[in-house]
């Protein structure tokens, strides 16, 4: 990695919330590829690298479920591109979430939404 002026990282954290004991992932891969590389390639044309990755099955609370870098030669395309990749992953990533209770997988109905151009919930 050569020439990068800013590095930029987040991590998602599982936290503590109710009575969960983590949360649970599965991910639609063929959607996710083809929404991701629209991204890579918007960061591409500002100059920037992106890369991510996600959890597939259990999490526990602490542990990470989500990580996305993003290098770029200056600071203003990175931030930028930061938070507005993270906002749209939040939204419309075709990843169904779980809250582990007891031990078992309970869907997340009421933080699902229709994703867009599909009749899949995310």
């Amino acid at each position: 990695m050569k020439n990068f002026g800013a590095f930029c990282v987040f991590v998602g954290i599982v936290r503590e919330e109710g009575n969960i004991q983590g949360l649970s992932f599965d991910i639609y891969e063929a959607l996710l590829k083809t929404w991701f590389e629209k991204w890579r390639h918007k960061a591409k044309d500002l100059g920037v690298v992106l890369k991510m990755a996600h959890s597939v099955g259990d999490v526990l609370i602490g542990q990470s479920s989500f990580l996305c870098v993003l290098m770029g030669k200056n600071r203003k395309n990175a931030l930028e591109l930061y938070e507005n990749f993270i906002e749209d992953f939040k939204r419309n990533a075709p990843i169904w979430k779980y809250d582990l209770i007891n031990n078992e997988r309970i869907y997340a109905k009421e933080r699902s939404h229709l994703l867009k151009g599909s009749g899949l919930l995310a």
